[in-house]
């Protein structure tokens, strides 16, 4: 069983920066492959990034390619979404994610608002 709380969520301007962060708990973070999801209202919670149990590995939303960055540190427990040149179509509430099939994680989510 894994517990994985998001932080640094908040308000910034559109152009701007925030680095969401993920603090998980529990045996074997490092077994598990780690994303981040998002949520806008009235939408279907959607794919940003995913990256691997080693961090060598990742992948992006279309949406965010060059502007997110997803990392790991294993010895921490802890993943993290850079995201730069924030744009107001990134506001939404972020859902940390960890995944080994069958296994699956989810955090409660952090607010994002980016004001135009």
């Amino acid at each position: 069983q894994l517990q994985l709380v998001e932080s640094g969520g908040g308000l910034v301007q559109a152009g701007g920066s925030l680095r969401l962060s993920c603090a998980v708990s529990g045996r074997r973070f490092s077994s598990y492959a780690m994303g981040w999801f998002r949520q806008a209202p009235g939408r279907e919670r959607e794919f940003v990034a995913t990256i691997n149990w080693n961090g060598r590995s990742t992948r992006y939303a279309d949406s965010v390619k060059g502007r997110f960055t997803i990392a790991r540190d294993n010895a921490k427990n802890t993943v993290y979404l850079q995201m730069n040149s924030l744009k107001p179509e990134d506001t939404a509430v972020y859902y940390c994610n960890a995944f080994a099939p069958p296994r699956d994680y989810w955090g409660q989510g952090t607010q994002v608002t980016v004001s135009s």
